[in-house]
């Protein structure tokens, strides 16, 4: 039996037995993050540069472009270094970091989604309201809303799953960290307290929106 406080590493899956596979799993790995690198950049790249696209919907699309880049920069530099060394170590801190930013990455990707759909809904259903609903001011509020939410929502999942004791063993079962295999190494009744968090964070999450997005929350019933 061990425990979060014995342990000073975890083992990630390895994606295959042979040294071969290893190394093609790489070449995969390397050809994806390259891609991802590239689509993103040149989104990042045009925005910044394109005057023209300095609306509403591309701010957050660059806002979503480097969520992208985050989330896949955070997991696949790891697994690239993994397959090429045949190896499966992470250290305790950076399995606890990867965790944080993968869930802080796609936390804000979903946010910003949710923005977009916002976006495009008072684009389509109240044009003439549109740049009094989506302004500078407020484009850069929901920004800064979708950032600190999902700063503060990762920040308690990965406070709440590393504070639970780990008695099966280092072994995660993904080729990263993520909190549903973390949880499977705790032998407490871990999955009673993560539901009771993510009932709490939705509903700090649904609350949020509904400030941000008053209009479109009382024309649905939301609030």
């Amino acid at each position: 039996m061990s425990n979060s406080s014995s342990i000073s590493h975890f083992l990630l899956l390895a994606l295959a037995d042979t040294q071969q596979l290893q190394l093609l799993h790489f070449c995969l790995f390397l050809g994806i993050s390259l891609a991802a690198l590239l689509g993103n950049g040149l989104i990042i790249s045009a925005v910044a540069c394109g005057h023209h696209l300095h609306t509403p919907m591309f701010f957050f699309l660059l806002n979503l472009a480097l969520t992208d880049l985050g989330s896949i920069l955070t997991t696949v530099p790891k697994a690239m270094h993994n397959s090429l060394w045949d190896t499966r170590y992470i250290s305790y801190t950076g399995c606890v970091a990867q965790l944080f930013f993968f869930s802080f990455f796609i936390t804000e990707e979903l946010v910003l989604l949710t923005i977009m759909c916002y976006d495009r809904y008072v684009s389509i259903c109240k044009p003439l309201h549109y740049g009094t609903l989506l302004g500078s001011r407020a484009c850069a509020h929901m920004a800064a809303a979708a950032w600190a939410s999902a700063f503060l929502y990762s920040l308690l999942h990965t406070a709440n799953t590393f504070s639970l004791p780990l008695c099966h063993g280092n072994a995660v079962g993904q080729f990263f960290c993520e909190i549903p295999q973390i949880l499977k190494l705790s032998c407490s009744k871990s999955y009673l307290r993560e539901l009771g968090l993510i009932a709490i964070s939705s509903s700090l999450a649904l609350d949020v929106l509904c400030s941000l997005f008053s209009p479109m929350c009382r024309s649905s019933g939301l609030c």
